[in-house]
Parts: structure tokens; sequence; C-alpha cells
């Protein structure tokens, strides 16, 4: 009996996508490469706020680097060139987030003004305070960092970049490296003629990552098989992730796969064979998620994690091997019109917000309550306010003062990355490097 000319195709369709999907799953931990991207609106929604905080931001460094701290209205056009605004859009922008910005007449020249809010000074008072209270954590995370380098050391550069995400402040030089110099020294490298943070000792007693806690916590509270559970990672896919059949059976054997710990040296190991490589691919899965726990939210941009890619021995092209683990985490391209990456660690948020929240990251989403309130509930008076306060005159000087100094201690960082940079750069942030 013959079968009709479509049913036979569909048929044979049908063996050839099974035979290809078997084979490519014959490998005992292997998962499927190339998956789609799945969103999740829950991370997205983060970080639409996130865009505005970031350009909330940047008016922030402009106003405070003003006399004063106060800009007239009618420079605010040209001085928003330079952060990218669009001609008169940096008018309506202010004027959107009146619990931030107001603007007042200048009661001899008859100007009108613009400066931050009392909500905002002290928005910015907080943060700068959680960042200080937090420097002896930060030395434990930059030694942590150092601990999963290859050579024991990062480029200086690398983590200046990386300092707000990992909660190092401006002068983290100065205040984290050079006043523990029982803990790091910097490295003058000859033939890149950079600067490098070295660690001077490793503490084993450091050498613990977050997942090992997790799955501890894991144990006691829900008794399962310590065997099962010796080197498997919390995987929560997000809405609408299609789980197939022999997805699910590579999932469950990759999460039996043994690897090596992200601080341990495997310099001298044989990665040659198959097996290794399984184990050095799920030890990049490690530290990337390793990485990302060190982070004050717990999400950091592809661009950053690209940075340590080479002293970390991660894969060249990281969104790609990302996308083969989207149970474990997240990557948003929102907030800067599809060219920003932010990964996200998964089980670190629960309904878009962060589950053990720390005061630096409390104090950021100061920021993000203010930029959200709605401009209707702002107690905007009939009249004009007054030029001066006493209060906002000495806050804003203090405030205005410490920007200076930062951006003082950080042009010359700057300079001399822009220098190294034209020389060398071992980054690697192509396209074609996600």
């Amino acid at each position: 009996m013959l079968l009709p000319l479509d049913v036979f195709a569909r048929s044979l369709k049908t063996r050839i996508s099974s035979t290809l999907f078997t084979r490519l799953m014959s490998q005992s931990t292997s998962i499927p490469k190339k998956l789609e991207r799945v969103r999740d609106h829950g991370y997205d929604n983060f970080m639409e706020v996130e865009k505005k905080t970031r350009k909330v931001l940047k008016f922030h460094s402009l106003i405070l680097f003003q006399r004063n701290q106060t800009l007239p209205v009618s420079r605010l056009d040209i001085l928003s060139r330079r952060l990218g605004f669009k001609q008169h859009e940096a008018g309506k922008f202010i004027v959107k987030f009146p619990h931030v910005y107001e603007i007042y007449e200048h009661p001899v020249q008859r100007i009108l003004y613009c400066r931050l809010t009392r909500k905002a000074i002290l928005q910015i008072q907080q943060e700068n305070d959680a960042l200080i209270a937090q420097i002896p954590e930060a030395v434990t995370r930059l030694r942590k960092l150092l601990m999963m380098s290859n050579t024991g050391r990062l480029r200086l550069e690398h983590v200046r970049i990386a300092r707000s995400e990992f909660g190092f402040p401006d002068d983290f030089e100065y205040s984290v490296v050079l006043k523990n110099p029982q803990f790091f020294r910097l490295v003058d490298a000859k033939e890149t003629r950079s600067k490098y943070i070295e660690i001077v000792d490793k503490d084993p007693n450091l050498a613990v990552c977050a997942i090992q806690r997790v799955r501890e916590r894991e144990y006691r509270e829900k008794g399962m098989d310590a065997e099962d559970g010796r080197f498997s990672f919390l995987i929560n896919f997000p809405p609408g992730f299609k789980i197939g059949k022999f997805y699910r059976i590579a999932v469950w054997k990759w999460q039996r796969l043994p690897y090596w710990s992200p601080y341990e040296d495997v310099s001298g190991y044989d990665l040659r064979s198959l097996e290794a490589q399984k184990r050095m691919e799920k030890r990049a899965v490690a530290t990337i998620h390793e990485l990302l726990s060190l982070t004050v939210e717990k999400k950091i941009t592809m661009e950053r994690i690209a940075h340590f890619r080479q002293a970390m021995n991660l894969p060249k092209k990281v969104k790609e091997f990302l996308l083969q683990h989207q149970g474990i985490f997240y990557i948003s391209t929102r907030g800067n019109h599809g060219k920003l990456h932010t990964v996200f660690l998964r089980e670190g948020y629960k309904k878009g917000e962060l589950i053990e929240p720390n005061d630096l990251y409390l104090a950021r989403r100061k920021l993000a309550e203010l930029v959200l309130l709605s401009p209707r509930k702002a107690k905007v008076d009939k009249e004009l306010v007054s030029y001066r306060r006493d209060w906002e005159e000495d806050d804003m000087r203090r405030i205005g003062r410490d920007y200076e100094e930062k951006d003082f201690q950080g042009s010359e960082v700057e300079s001399n990355y822009v220098r190294d940079r034209g020389e060398e750069d071992d980054t690697d942030l192509d396209s074609d490097g996600f």
C-alpha cells in the first residue's frame, strides 16, 4: 500500500529530525546548543526601570559638577548633548521626575535654575554611607575574584569598569587595594604596560562557592538526596520555556556531572579528553554563577563578563553559552536599545526583587522609587521656591566636593586605561565574542 506524498514527506522529516536529535543527545551530558531565548517579563521590567535611573544618574553627575550644584535651564539643552540627549529632550526629561529635580527662579537674576530635591540628596547620602560601610565585604569580594583567576591577578582597568556591580567605591585602588597590603599588591606588567591587582596569599577558607551553601540549605530544608545534589544547580526555567523529554534527560544527567571548583587550580590537569572538556564546561557555569553571586545586585552586563573571560577560562561566545543554561541565568536586552546585555542570576530574584537584599541595593532602589513616583503626587508649591536653603547649600556643597574628588581620581585611571587600550585589547568584545 502506497502512502500519499505529503504523508510520506512528513514521516520522513520526523524520522530525520528524530535521528539527528538522538545523535545530538547521544553524549550523556550534552545540552542542546543554539537555543532560542525565552523572555521573562519580570527581569525585562526591572531593566526598563534601570534604564530610567541610568539617565537620571547621568543628570546627577551633570548637576553636581556645576558650581553650587545648580544648572541654568538655558544651558541644560547644550550640556545634555554630551549625555546623548536630543534637542529639547532634556527639559522634558527633568519635568517627568519632580521628586528628583526641582526648577526654581533666581531671586536676583530672574533666571530658571535646576537642582536636586531634598529626597534625591538624601538618597545619594544613603548610598554613599552604605558604600563606605560595606568596604570590608568589598575586600572579601575582591579576594575571591582574584582567587578565581588563573594567575591570581586581574587588570586594574577591568575591575575599575565593574566596580559598581561589585560594590567597590570609586577610589577602590586606594581604599580597598592599597589600604590592605596584606591581601593585595599592584603590579606593573612590562609586556602590556598595564597595572594588575595581584593577591598576596590565597585563603582556603574563602574558596567556598555560593552554590555550595545553597546545596546545603536545600539539603537541610527539603531533605534531597545528597548524592543527587552534590554537583547540581538550582534550575528555574522562564515561563513558556518548552522542555521536551530528551532535554529533560540531558539536564538530569548534566546535573550529576562532576566538575572542578572555580577556585581550584586546573593548570596541571590533562584537559584533552572529552570528559575533561565537559567538566570544564560545567566549571565555566559555576564560575559565572560565582561571579554573579559576588555582585551587589546578582546581575552584571555581559560586556563585564567578557573582561574576565581569559583570566577565568570562560568560553569565547558567552551569549551562546549562557543560552544553553536559561534555567540558571537570564539575559535581558532591555535598557539600551538592545545593545546592552544584562545577565541575571535567576535564583537570586523572585517576582522582580532581590531575595536577600543588602543595604547598598536598598539605597539604589530608593532612586528607582523616586523615579517611579507619579508626578501628580509631587507636592509642588504654586509659588516658586526660594533660591537658597541653608541645609541644602551645605549638603550640595559636600556632595559636590565628593564628586569632584572622585572625578579627579577617576580621570587619572581613565587616561591610563584609554592609553593602554590603544596599544593592546585582550578582552575581545566584538559581537562574535558573544
